[in-house]
């Protein structure tokens, strides 16, 4: 921190973190499919960086802040999958193709930086936001950095990672091998209904339940009780199907009806949050417009830590990315049934994304500092993306109105909602870093630029894990799809999206569910805004979790849940301990681990899957029962977890000085 000009941007650091990079969006990639969320990974990235560079002596805290810069873009650009899988689901592309979809991720990352340069000044340096993730990551460097048990601890936070990505790679293995189920469910009748509740055996999911906390965890078991112990059963009940199992008239019933209420409950949560959010965002943007204005007329020196991109820059590249932005549009319309309308919907679309994208980037990244980059609900802008992207789209082509006009406007609407996402989340995840940064004695356009090669890294990645996972496995409700498993990812986001999309434009959303679902999620609004008021924001119930819950299938919210509560009860355990802060951040090493362990073995199963032509490459004949593996799923699966929670007690207590 003594340094004038500490070494920041290095050859080593670049390549180490878009290592990181490649490695943490391919398991972002999968995960997002499988269960629509992702995870942050700054604080793993950091571990890591310090573990690997403390065999140099010349390294410093700001380099290895660039390498978690760079690799932040995994946890943040790969949420571009709860959008973009709709273009399969619809059946515009039966492939992935690599350009276009490297473009929209790219120039909506590029967009998503610009856009918050101007913003940093206001919500970051002269902002009282909280910003928790950006404070952990600075805390994580700060320790690992600064003392000889600091680096102990990068050490064994190092070995954490990897002992949780083997754990739950094995744990995968399992699954894969057929050796224990892949889902502990039970359903049953109730009257004239049905109902169950069922869990996926996975790692990943446990871990993401730990690092999303306590207060989401309660929050999704809310939706769990209210979808599966309230809506299921009286729907049910309603239209009994005695011919049917339980699990398939619950499921049935679930899935075409439930889960529309569940989307209505998100999108009212989400309008909701960000209307409240509107006041403080205006005051940050004029904030920063005033301080712009004042270092101007006052012509001073800036500090090294206060240096930005220059404003000319921004604004000059900002314009320059609307030129391929444009391009990548039209050459999406081109030889299509739009082809005639592309100069006003290429118009449409450009304005959109440099509009729509602005408050995105604006509403995410003050959200990061208020709530976090993993608890800020990208869910909530990416529907009121798709919903304002197919009412601009489907007002530019309702004169020529027909089914493949219909169908061609959807496909343009989720492309136009993919590059805008990218432009929110990568917004989201800039204004985060900056506060690391700033903790650390970080130069502001130094980390501005390496989240520019974490965009490129990133960008380059999806595409091929996006195609290689869609060969193997296919998105449920694809028409083109020719995978070769039988079990198809969920992609429940993208679901969601498109499913919005075609009802807006096709004009036949199931707007009574819709409706019951918003007035779950505005009864949500007011509970969580009452017990945050009585317990003085000691206690909330965030809506959003509860309509998640409601619309995802409880095979994964089940398993966040129980994830956030051992989480809680492993942090309670250990925080009275003079070694509970190493005891908790080793925690959440083995937690990401543990999702970066089963995701990545997944991909890589993807490939043998794709590579041999065989849907269940691993799997071994057994006489084992369907209960029985269950009973192994269960009881392996908390061995796991109790042994690596353990162990991470254990060493916290041993590197802790």
């Amino acid at each position: 921190m003594s340094l004038t000009k500490p070494k920041e941007i290095t050859v080593r650091g670049i390549i180490l973190g878009v290592l990181i990079t490649l490695i943490f969006t391919a398991a972002q990639v999968y995960l997002g499919l499988k269960v629509g969320l992702t995870f942050a990974t700054s604080i793993p990235a950091a571990v890591i960086s310090m573990a690997l560079l403390s065999a140099f002596k010349s390294a410093t805290i700001q380099e290895n802040n660039i390498v978690q810069t760079i690799a932040s873009a995994a946890g943040t650009l790969a949420s571009v999958i709860f959008v973009l899988p709709g273009l399969l689901m619809i059946g515009w592309w039966a492939n992935v193709p690599f350009w276009p979809t490297f473009g929209a991720c790219a120039i909506g990352g590029v967009l998503g930086v610009m856009y918050t340069v101007p913003l940093r000044r206001a919500l970051v340096s002269q902002s009282t936001l909280p910003y928790p993730e950006g404070v952990a990551a600075a805390e994580v460097l700060k320790v690992g950095t600064s003392s000889r048990s600091g680096a102990a601890e990068g050490k064994a936070g190092l070995s954490a990672v990897i002992w949780g990505s083997l754990a739950s790679a094995l744990f995968a293995a399992f699954a894969a091998a057929k050796l224990m189920a892949g889902e502990v469910a039970i359903y049953f009748r109730a009257g004239q209904g049905a109902t169950g509740i069922g869990a996926s055996s996975s790692l990943a999911l446990i871990g993401a339940g730990h690092l999303m906390g306590i207060t989401v965890g309660i929050a999704m078991l809310a939706g769990l009780a209210i979808a599966w112990g309230i809506l299921v059963p009286l729907m049910t009940s309603m239209n009994p199907m005695p011919a049917l199992s339980a699990a398939d008239h619950a499921l049935g019933v679930w899935s075409r009806e439930v889960r529309i209420i569940g989307a209505g409950a998100i999108g009212a949560a989400a309008i909701a949050t960000l209307a409240g959010l509107a006041k403080p965002v205006i005051g940050g943007l004029r904030s920063a417009m005033a301080a712009a204005r004042h270092a101007k007329t006052e012509g001073a020196v800036i500090e090294r830590a206060e240096q930005d991109i220059p404003i000319f820059i921004v604004g000059l590249v900002t314009l320059i990315a609307m030129a391929p932005a444009g391009w990548l549009l039209a050459s999406f319309l081109q030889d299509g049934v739009l082809a005639g309308l592309s100069v006003p919907l290429v118009a449409v679309g450009v304005g959109f994304i440099l509009v729509a994208g602005i408050f995105a980037a604006a509403v995410c990244g003050y959200m990061a500092g208020l709530i976090g980059s993993s608890n800020s609900p990208v869910s909530g802008i990416a529907i009121l993306t798709i919903l304002g992207a197919s009412l601009c789209v489907g007002m530019v082509g309702r004169h020529v109105m027909g089914p493949e006009v219909a169908h061609a406007l959807i496909a343009f609407a989720l492309f136009v909602t993919t590059v805008v996402l990218a432009v929110a989340v990568i917004g989201n995840d800039n204004l985060q870093d900056l506060k690391t940064g700033q903790l650390v004695g970080a130069t502001p356009w130094k980390q501005q630029v390496a989240l520019l090669i974490g965009v490129a890294a990133g960008s380059a990645v999806v595409p091929p894990v996006l195609e290689l996972l869609n060969g193997a496995y296919g998105f449920a409700g694809a028409p083109n799809v020719n995978a070769i498993s039988s079990t198809p990812l969920a992609a429940p986001q993208a679901t969601l999206i498109s499913t919005l999309a075609k009802g807006v434009i096709g004009g036949d959303l199931p707007w009574n569910l819709i409706g019951y679902g918003a007035l779950i999620g505005l009864i949500l609004v007011v509970i969580n805004f009452v017990l945050k008021k009585a317990s003085h924001d000691k206690y909330s119930l965030p809506p959003l979790g509860v309509g998640l819950a409601i619309y995802l299938p409880s095979a994964v919210t089940a398993p966040v849940v129980v994830g956030a509560f051992g989480g809680w009860f492993y942090e309670r355990a250990v925080s009275k301990r003079t070694w509970g802060e190493p005891a908790k951040r080793m925690g959440v090493l083995i937690m990401s681990g543990f999702i970066v362990g089963e995701s990545l073995f997944n991909v890589a199963l993807a490939g043998l899957i794709v590579s041999t032509g065989t849907g269940e490459p691993l799997a071994i004949a057994n006489g084992l029962s369907e209960g029985q593996t269950m009973i192994v799923a269960t009881l392996l699966g908390a061995g796991l977890v109790i042994a690596l929670y353990r162990w991470a007690a254990t060493n916290a207590r041993r590197v802790h000085v």
